[in-house]
Parts: structure tokens; sequence; C-alpha cells
């Protein structure tokens, strides 16, 4: 007799028509479903983590929820109707139906075997459901389309929710805050991070465990993921009552963001580029001498003599551990910035690749990129080259004083992104690409942690994927403009990283391309954009600066007249006359009076996975205006921040979400006002609207 089913104590397995489909709890409230086939399943965890260590999370998650109190362990069982086919696994408030089928067609002429899932809460509720058969149309919810050579085109389907809303699914430039009705490409690009993890107001989270290029569409009728070249479909889903409950889930699965250290909470300034040492120390000297708080100094790109060399370039920096040591007495930590590409000039070119450790194409020359000189990504999905990468870095920046890493270009960047064309140790750039800034940061973390710096790893990164929280990745929204409208794209961007369970989050202050120092126009952008960074994780100034009466570039070249890259023009709060150096002391001073809060707002997202910029949403689901409101946010559960968004704007509207219960006071001018209406607000130049959640002001009243 046909068994539909074998049957665990905390999985099902279904086999059929050369698809085997296991189904199994995994973390709290949490399924995992895994279908291919192939004889076996991808060993490999990409973004989740082990069975036990999920269920290690969620024990310490849920004892830190509880004040100390033991947590109780999730009942999980499993069930089987052998007459209808069905069967059932429960774990914690999540239940997945699973029905088979098997019946003639008679078109085919032959026996065809089916499972159809299905999702629901401990209410009663269907959270989604695969797309059903459709009798005559023979629908199949997971499609296997074979490609010539061995992989598949996949795609899994469901039906949707219709009046559901979304969030998350990492960093695309666009302003939708609900991204029901949106389709996302699942790829990786400089100014875009896919991280395939959504949450819905229905009451679930999904991730789509797959790091292969695809996409992701989130129509009213049915949600559909693909990949374009695979060999097993693998998602995860989460029931919870609240979106900090999933998010707390998720990170239970796919690991914690680390705790910040206490200089990742002032102010970080950074250029296109600092070239030699002179400049560094006297930058940070003039930060001292004028009282301004500098956290961290940065050091970009091309201070080595070739891309893929990994140190300093001796000409211009003669003693980096002499500076490091100043700028450490100053109380200023210095990041480097480390690119994956090697110059096929590089001093380590050839050995490198010998052993394999460079990215190849499938065809045409072997070469990545060509800014500046012809390169090749190293490919960071072979742990040999992580630590070959890794150690060059610990020798030349860590032994010398380095504490913190600006992981550039992670996606990684390509002249072409032709994701076809490209290979990694673990796969095809289609296959696997996605994986690439994960593991790219995972190197660096792991070497960091070897040397004994756990809770001091902050690095910056370009982009992330799924996991990528866990290796102390601080994702920057990559080269945006310098427009109103690409600020104002930065606001969603940075509620959907953290709804995609990317906690650590900042944007190049100002915007990276074309700003013109000695414009009014982009004077007021900076303005208005370092009041908006003073309320993101990370309150960072970065930018490609030129002048608009020169060239504007500090041109570079060594003593025997060879080119280095250039410079921009200088991007200090100095730089910009008294008024702007004004706007930058005061929201400065304001970020160092903030320090208290937001501390405890990482210590939220290390413990219990919670997002620091919040969607009004988040904390105010049940007010339906606040569900798709993309030009404000909570920092953190008790300020409402309002950017301004708009050139010239002189006065703003706020939506002030809640009830006439709520008070909401305006941390500029006093005023208290009462939730659910929106109120206009007066915004000279040196204010944005930010108003205290009941009064709790953080001791910020008086200095926005």
């Amino acid at each position: 007799m046909y068994e539909d089913f074998q049957i665990g104590p905390d999985y099902l397995i279904w086999t059929g028509d050369g698809e085997t489909l296991r189904i199994e709890a995994w973390g709290r409230n949490s399924i995992r479903v895994r279908s291919t086939r192939n004889d076996a399943f991808n060993p490999h965890e990409w973004a989740l983590l082990p069975k036990d260590k999920v269920i290690e999370a969620n024990h310490r998650t849920m004892t830190y929820r509880n004040a100390g109190e033991e947590a109780a362990a999730d009942s999980c069982h499993t069930s089987f109707d052998q007459d209808r086919g069905e069967a059932e696994l429960t774990n914690g408030s999540i239940t997945v139906k699973a029905c088979s089928s098997h019946h003639h067609v008679g078109s085919a002429g032959y026996e065809v075997f089916g499972c159809e899932l299905s999702f629901w809460n401990d209410q009663g509720r269907c959270l989604m459901r695969e797309t059903p058969e459709g009798g005559s149309l023979m629908l199949k919810a997971r499609q296997y389309e074979p490609i010539a050579g061995g992989s598949y085109s996949l795609e899994a389907s469901f039906v949707s929710v219709p009046d559901e809303h979304l969030y998350g699914m990492g960093e695309y430039q666009q302003d939708n805050l609900d991204i029901k009705g949106c389709t996302f490409e699942l790829a990786h690009r400089n100014s875009q991070a896919s991280v395939p993890f959504v949450v819905s107001s229905a009451g679930y989270g999904f991730l789509w465990h797959n790091p292969a290029v695809g996409r992701a569409t989130f129509g009213k009728n049915r949600t559909e993921w693909e990949a374009r070249s695979s060999d097993q479909i693998d998602y995860w889903i989460t029931a919870g009552d609240t979106f900090a409950q999933i998010e707390s889930q998720y990170a239970d699965a796919t690991g914690h963001a680390p705790v910040m250290p206490e200089w990742g909470l002032g102010f970080w300034q950074s250029k296109l580029r600092y070239w030699n040492q002179d400049q560094v120390v006297k930058v940070a000297r003039g930060f001292k001498d004028r009282g301004i708080p500098l956290d961290l100094l940065v050091v970009d790109f091309f201070h080595w003599p070739h891309m893929g060399d990994y140190r300093f370039e001796d000409e211009f920096w003669p003693d980096p551990a002499a500076m490091i040591e100043e700028l450490d007495k100053l109380g200023i930590k210095l990041m480097v910035s480390v690119w994956p590409q090697v110059s096929i000039a590089s001093e380590n070119f050839v050995e490198m690749k010998k052993r394999n450790y460079l990215t190849s194409t499938e065809s045409g020359l072997n070469l990545d990129m060509m800014f500046e000189e012809p390169s090749v990504n190293y490919d960071a999905t072979n742990p040999g080259a992580r630590d070959f990468v890794w150690n060059l870095c610990k020798e030349n920046y860590w032994d010398k004083g380095v504490r913190a890493f600006w992981l550039d270009e992670a996606e990684p960047e390509y002249g072409v992104y032709d994701f076809r064309n490209y290979r990694y140790s673990l796969g095809s750039d289609l296959n696997v690409g996605n994986i690439y800034p994960q593991l790219y940061n995972k190197g660096f973390y792991d070497g960091q942690a070897a040397e004994g710096a756990e809770g001091e790893i902050v690095n910056l990164t370009r982009c992330a994927w799924a996991g990528s929280q866990r290796y102390g990745s601080l994702v920057w929204s990559g080269d945006v403009g310098s427009t109103f409208d690409d600020m104002r794209s930065q606001i969603t961007c940075a509620i959907h990283m953290g709804m995609a369970g990317i906690p650590w989050f900042t944007t190049d202050m100002g915007g990276f391309h074309d700003g013109i120092v000695d414009t009014g126009g982009f004077r007021e952008l900076l303005s208005r954009w370092c009041a908006f960074s003073c309320f993101l994780p990370v309150m960072r100034n970065h930018g490609d600066r030129s002048l608009h009466s020169v060239d504007g570039k500090e041109s570079v070249t060594t003593a025997d007249g060879q080119h280095r890259s250039p410079s921009g023009a200088d991007n200090e709060p100095w730089s910009y006359g008294l008024q702007v150096e004004e706007v930058f002391r005061k929201f400065i001073k304001v970020r160092e009076a903030m320090r208290p809060y937001t501390r405890s707002l990482f210590h939220e997202a290390h413990k219990l996975g919670l997002p620091l910029v919040r969607g009004l949403f988040f904390e105010f689901p049940e007010d339906t205006r606040a569900a798709d409101i993309s030009d404000e946010y909570m920092f953190g559960p008790d300020l409402l921040v309002a950017p301004v968004v708009e050139a010239g704007a002189e006065v703003r509207e706020v939506w002030l979400p809640g009830d006439e219960n709520l008070r909401w006071l305006d941390l500029h001018t006093g005023e208290e006002f009462h939730g659910g209406q929106a109120v206009q607000v007066r915004t000279p130049i040196d204010v944005i609207p930010v108003f205290a959640r009941n009064g709790k002001d953080h001791g910020l009243q008086g200095l926005i």
C-alpha cells in the first residue's frame, strides 16, 4: 500500500513523481520546508542556523523577555489521517497541513501524485497556502523547469492574503513602504541589497532560503518566488502575534547582531578620500580643536598601491601605527577600506589565481572591473580565500592598530551585472551569488573574533544577505545620488532593512554622487540629511564632493609621477560655511545626548533582534493610516522622526499615530498633541520634526 508520509516527532516527509518534500519544525513557532528532485538535499544551511542552535537561541530570547523566568519549550507534534491523506505538523503557534493526493489523469494516461501545503496560526487563521492545482489548470505550486546541464529554474507560488501589508526584503531604491503589489529582483547591485525575508501584517514572516539570483512578486492574488538556477526549494515561515515577536524568532533562526561598541554610537567622519597620513591627523586634530565630538575617522579606498595588495602605500603612509596611536590618544577609532577586487598588477594576484582564490568567468576575459585598473574579485565563498585575505589584513592593518574595516563593493560590484558569466567555488553566480556579502563579512568577523575582539566588531559594508547581521555588518545604502528624492528613499531603505532582520543601517550623509560643496542647494540638502542621520543607527558623513567653480578633485601622484586615484573636495563640517557647521554641531550634540537611549536600542537589537528604525506600523499596528506612511518612522519605541525631504520646505505635515489617549511632545517647541491627527510643523533649516511618545524625551527637549 502506498504510504503518503514518513512521520517523525518534528518532521514530515512526502515523496512522489520524482520529488522529495521535507517539512520540519525549525525554531519557535516556525517551520522549514525543503523540496528537491535530487537524491539528497543541499547540505548548506546558507542563512539558517542548525536546528539545535535555533532552539538554544529561542530559549535565551524567551528567558530574556521573561526577565529571568524559565522559558517554556514549545509543543511540537505530528498527526496523520490515512483515509484523507492529510498530515499535520504543529510547532507552537504554527501548523502546517499537508494534503497528499494521487489520481489518474486521463489526458496523460497515468497516475500522478501531489502534496499541497497550507500554514495556520493557533487561532485557526490561514496565514498562507500554496497555489492549488486548480482542477483542469493542473498548476504546480512547486515548479521545476530543467536547465541544460543539471540545475532547475524554480518557482514556489502561494495564494496571498489580499489585504495584508508587507515589509522587508532589504534595500531597494524606492519609497514604497507597503510592498504588497511590488516585484523585486533577487540580486545585489551597488545600492541594492536583496535580503529575502518579508513580514506580513497577517501574522507571519517568510524567508526564501535560497541564495540564487531570481525574483519575488507580491501580487494581490499570488505571491511568487523564483530562482533562475537552483537545485532545491527551501523556505522558512514563522508565526507571531506582533512584528516584534516575528523579528525575534527570525533573529533566533538566523543569528542576532552582536553588541554595538560605544564608539558606534557617536559621529563618524569620512570623505573621498583622505589620501595621506598627515591629512588624517590634521582632520582629527581639527575636530578636537573645534570641540566637535568624533568617534571614528575613515581612510577610504586606494590608500593601497594596487587593489588586492591589502596594505597602506608606504610613500603616503610612512608610519600607520604611529598615526593610529595618535588617534587613539584623541579618542578616535580608525576604519580602513577594503575592496574584494584584486588588480592583475597586485603583488598577490598570481598566488591567489594559482590557488583558485579568485572568481572566474564562464566565457571571455576573466576580468570583473576596470575601475582605475583591471581587476578580479576574490572568492569570498572559498574558506581558504577568506583566510588568505584576512591574514594579509591582520598583518598590514590589525597588527598596526586598525580595529574596524569598511568592506566596500560587497555585492560584489561588476563592470557589467551579467550574473550568468561569473562563478564561485560554491557554484555559479546565478546559483549562489547572493550569499557573497554574507561570507565576505564572515571572513573578517571570524578573523577579528579569533583575535579576541568579540563585543567590539563593527564592519561597514555595502551589501548584505540573510544572516549577515550575525557578523557585525553595518550596512550602508551604497552610492546613492545627492538629491532630496534619494534622501527620501533612504527612509524606506532603513525601515525595510530593519524588517529584513538587518538592524544596523546607515547612509552617506548628503548622498554619494554629485554633491557640489559651494552651492546653496547642496548645503540645504546636506543640512537636512545631517538631521536625518542623527536618528539612524549610525550617524556618518561621507560622499564624493566637488566644487562648482573648478574641477573640484584633488589629483594625486607618486613622487615619480605615477597616477593615483584622486580625492574629492573637503567634506568636514566646517567645509561648508558657518550655517552648515552649526547644523552639524547641533545634531552631533543631540547624538551625544542620545547615547543612553541609542545604547538601549542596540541592546534590544542584540538581545531581541528588533530594528532601531521602525515604520509607524511596527509600534501602531491598529492605526490603518500608519501602514503606508513612508516619510516618517520611529527611532526605537519612543521617538517619532519626520525628516524634511523637500527642497525649500518651511513647513511639513506630520501624522501622529495612535488615539486621543496618546500624547506626543514636540521636542523643538515643547507643544503637546494627542495621537490620531496630522499637524503642521515649522521646519527652519536647523529643525527636524521629532516627537516624544508620552513625553519620553530622553533628555532631548530643548536640544532639537
